[in-house]
Order: C-alpha cells, then sequence, then structure tokens
C-alpha cells in the first residue's frame, strides 16, 4: 500500500471483513482453529439452477465440474474451442478457482454447428451434463449452491461445541455478510475505489466498476450490520425494521415490534434487512434508521461516491440460514486434534458459505 493509499484511508476507511462482530461467540471469533483448504478437494461446490433446461432450442447447457479454475477463464476457453466470441458464453455466477466445483455453461450455438464435446479437454475440466435451452443462461438464476466443505486438524474444540454450535446455527442463523472474495485480493478492490472516488485514478471498464461499487457497497452494508449487532444483539427486533419474507425479495415495514412479528422473526417466516447504499431515503426508521444512518455518516464519502455512480437506495436480509447444515468427524479424531471435520450445507444465491463458516470455528 502506497503513502498515498494510507493517506486515502483516513478518508475512505477500509472495514474488514475480519474486523466484523459476530452473532454467536466473543469478540476475537469462536473457539478453536483449523486448517481450511488444504488442497482443492477440501472446498466442494455444486450448482442448481433456478430452472430445469428444456431440452430442446439453441444454445447448448453444459454442467462442468472444474478443479482449482477460474469461471471466467473456462468461459473464454470454452469461447475459443467452439469459435465465437466471449459474450455467446452464459453462467449463472462465479465460483471459487481454489476448489472443486460445478456449474452450468450456455453456449449459443445459432450461427455454428454444434462441436463434438468429447474433444474439448482442459486439465482439471470435466463436463458432467450435456443438454439443450431456447436462451442464453442469465447471471443470478441460482436456486441454491451445495457446499461440502473440510477442515483439517482442528485445535483448541471440542467435537461436542463444534455441534452445539451447529445446532445453535440451525435454529437462529448467522449475519447476511459479503465475504472476503467480494473485496478481492488484499482488499483491493476498496483501495482501487478510494482512488476512483477521490479522482486520483480512472476507472475505465465498465465491468471494472461494477466490481468495485459491489465491493464498496457490501462494505457498507457490512458494517451496518455489524453496528447493529453490536448495539442490540443478534437475535432481536428494533422498532422501524423492514423485513424481508423468507425466499424472497419482498419487503414490508415494521414500524413497531409486536408479538406477531416477533412469532414469524423466530419461525424463520420473516427477515429483518439492513440497507444496500444508494440515492434515495432510507427506508428504515425510528430506532433502525438511526442506527443506519450513523454509519452512513461515518462513512460518509464511500456512501456519496455510490450516489454519485446512480445506485438507488435497496436493502438485504441481515440473516442467513444455511439449509440442510450438517457436521461430521473423521474416526481418527482424538480429544486434542480432530483431524478431520467436514461441513454440509446449502445457501441461496449471492451468500457466502465463509460468512457460515466464521461463526463456527476460525480458519
Amino acid at each position: 500500500m502506497s503513502d498515498t493509499d494510507l493517506d486515502l484511508s483516513e478518508i475512505y476507511p477500509i472495514i474488514r471483513v475480519e474486523d466484523l462482530v459476530y452473532a454467536h461467540t466473543a469478540k476475537n471469533g469462536p473457539q478453536g482453529r483449523a486448517k481450511f483448504k488444504v488442497n482443492a478437494e477440501d472446498f466442494i461446490v455444486r450448482e442448481t439452477l433456478s430452472f430445469e433446461p428444456e431440452g430442446e432450442g439453441t444454445h447448448a447447457y453444459l454442467y462442468i465440474e472444474k478443479t482449482n479454475t477460474n469461471t471466467e477463464w473456462l468461459a473464454r476457453q470454452l469461447a475459443r474451442f467452439v469459435g465465437v466470441e466471449a459474450k455467446e458464453i452464459g453462467y449463472a455466477g462465479l465460483k471459487d478457482r481454489n476448489a472443486v466445483t460445478s456449474q452450468w455453461f450456455s453456449v449459443n450455438l445459432e450461427i455454428i454447428d454444434e462441436p463434438n464435446w468429447d474433444d474439448f479437454q482442459l486439465d482439471g475440466v470435466k463436463i458432467l451434463l450435456k443438454t439443450l435451452h431456447r436462451r442464453k443462461l442469465k447471471r443470478g438464476v441460482i436456486k441454491h449452491n451445495e457446499f461440502e466443505i473440510v477442515l483439517r486438524d482442528a485445535v483448541d474444540v471440542t467435537a461436542e461445541e463444534l455441534n452445539n454450535k451447529v445446532k445453535l446455527i440451525q435454529l437462529s442463523g448467522v449475519p447476511n455478510y459479503f465475504a472476503q472474495q467480494r473485496f478481492g485480493h488484499d482488499y483491493n478492490n476498496l483501495t482501487r475505489g478510494a482512488r476512483w472516488f477521490n479522482g486520483s485514478q480512472k476507472i475505465k471498464k465498465r465491468a471494472d466498476k461494477s466490481i468495485i461499487l459491489s465491493a464498496v457497497r457490501s462494505m457498507v452494508f457490512n458494517q451496518m450490520l455489524s453496528q447493529r449487532i453490536q448495539t442490540t444483539g443478534w437475535n432481536e427486533l428494533i422498532n422501524g425494521e423492514i423485513m424481508m419474507l423468507s425466499g424472497t425479495h419482498s419487503i414490508f415495514s415494521a414500524p413497531e415490534i409486536d408479538d406477531e412479528i416477533i412469532k414469524r422473526f423466530h419461525q424463520g417466516d420473516i427477515h429483518p434487512t439492513t440497507a444496500l447504499w444508494g440515492r434515495g431515503q432510507l427506508s428504515s426508521e425510528k430506532q433502525l434508521l438511526a442506527s443506519e444512518q450513523a454509519v452512513a455518516d461515518n462513512l460518509s464519502k464511500w456512501c456519496d461516491g455510490l450516489e454519485k455512480q446512480g445506485l438507488k437506495q435497496d436493502r438485504r436480509a441481515a440473516r442467513l440460514f444455511p439449509e440442510n447444515l450438517s457436521i461430521k468427524f473423521e474416526d481418527e479424531s482424538s480429544d486434542d486434534v480432530l483431524k478431520k471435520l467436514t461441513l454440509s450445507f446449502s445457501l441461496p444465491s449471492g451468500t457466502y458459505a465463509t460468512a457460515v463458516l466464521r461463526e463456527i470455528i476460525q480458519f
């Protein structure tokens, strides 16, 4: 980081995920430490689309397993193999590079003959399924991602303690934070954002601008949620909430918290939300409005930059409930070292596995 960046950090403070408040543990994080991603097979992700491909049409749909492979790089290799521009390749979302991930890609066959997919040979890449559909695969059309995560050599924690933590998360979820990968290596997306907003660096590519704006907005969201947990606690509602119906983006105002709202909250039917910053007025009210506005005032330069780029106020659920969450232990584990433990769960699109992991163990 340059001296200029250090100066900018006073005006544009960078708040790291590592510094955010936890829901179910003390300030310094959960008990226990473990090794994470010792190899690619320790982090497995399987993508499920929100629709079924029709089996006919002008777009080939390929379900591809890839190991230690970047999604965008693989899309370019598909385009090169087929002989089309990269824009003719579709995918629903980016997946971790240092992992074994299975995801869908689409290839536009309107202007070419379908190739022999058996000839598409790349190290660490395997086509598992092939079908057809009438339209290109669009970003975000993911029902959920299934995770199978191996943690190794866990110390300073027992299997019973980890089982209890998993049960607690099953009951009350975790903060729906944006995770580290949202911000780039060493939080570089935010460093670039500060230079851009300050006028010391130009960002020309539309894709780069989108990445930076998403990172900045995510950091403001994270801090608002962290402050809320620190002030109010994790399992409490406050007057002025904007609630979101579980599994949807449908929201409604709850200026006063009554028994019915509390009941639905504890049942997981509705979730409180936190602001995604942009132009316009905060929709929260009363206590929540004061809390969110205080964070926006402290991060005013970041918020001003988002508004100048035309982003509009939105909301995101503050809670995340992993589905089918379970933990399994290797038989060779001892009281001192849990040799191998495997966490399995599913998450909706736009949420992060490490937001779950950080509440269970330090990794």
